[in-house]
Parts: structure tokens; sequence; C-alpha cells
């Protein structure tokens, strides 16, 4: 079966540091592009980061210079480093693989970063 499974979540204080982690199985991950999105109750959902099969990057503008995107296929997972954390980075963080046109995408069931003093 497809899991994706979040984890690095919690409460860290404004300029603090958090590395998040999705670990996926059940698919051919080195062949899916990978994203991050967040999540605030009311709002609607924003990409925040991807990266490709071959590794390409893009970013929000809210988070560029601040968080890393990066993949280890031989470990099935991808990460989101995020540094200078600020209280509007507070959101439910979600990951998800996608093939494109014509294929089913995953989602993870995400998790929470709360970044508060």
């Amino acid at each position: 079966q497809v899991q994706l499974v979040e984890s690095g979540g919690g409460l860290v204080q404004p300029g603090g540091s958090l590395r998040l982690s999705c670990a996926a199985s059940g698919f051919t991950f080195s062949s899916y592009a990978m994203t991050w999105y967040r999540q605030v109750p009311g709002k609607e959902r924003e990409l925040v980061a991807i990266i490709t099969s071959v590794g390409s990057t893009v970013y929000a503008d809210s988070v560029k210079g601040r968080f890393t995107i990066s993949r280890d296929n031989a470990k099935n997972t991808v990460y989101l480093q995020m540094n200078s954390l600020k209280p509007e980075d507070t959101a439910v963080y979600y990951c998800k693989a996608a093939r494109g046109r014509g294929f089913m995408d995953y989602w993870g069931k995400g998790t929470l970063v709360n970044v508060s003093s």
C-alpha cells in the first residue's frame, strides 16, 4: 500500500529551525516529484516547495532563502529544512507525490508546525 508519513513538526520559537521529513513507501519514489504544502484552518492550501525527480527545486516567495527542500532516493524520503522561522509559518505541513497528468497523486496526513514564543 502507498504511504507518506510526515514527521518533525512541533513547537519552535520565532527565529528557530526545524527539519521535516516525509517517508514514502509503496511506489517508485525516484520517479515522482515531491511537494511540500502547508495549510492554516480557514485558508487555502499553499504550495511551499517542489523537488522534481531529477532534483530541480521551486520555492514559494514567502519561504525563499529560509527553507530548503531535498530528497534522498535511497531512503525514499523528502525533507524540508526550515530556518529563521516566523509565526506566519505556523501551519500543518503536508507532503505530496506526483507523476503528472494521468497518474494518481499521493498525500500524507500532515505534521503540525507551531512557531510561537
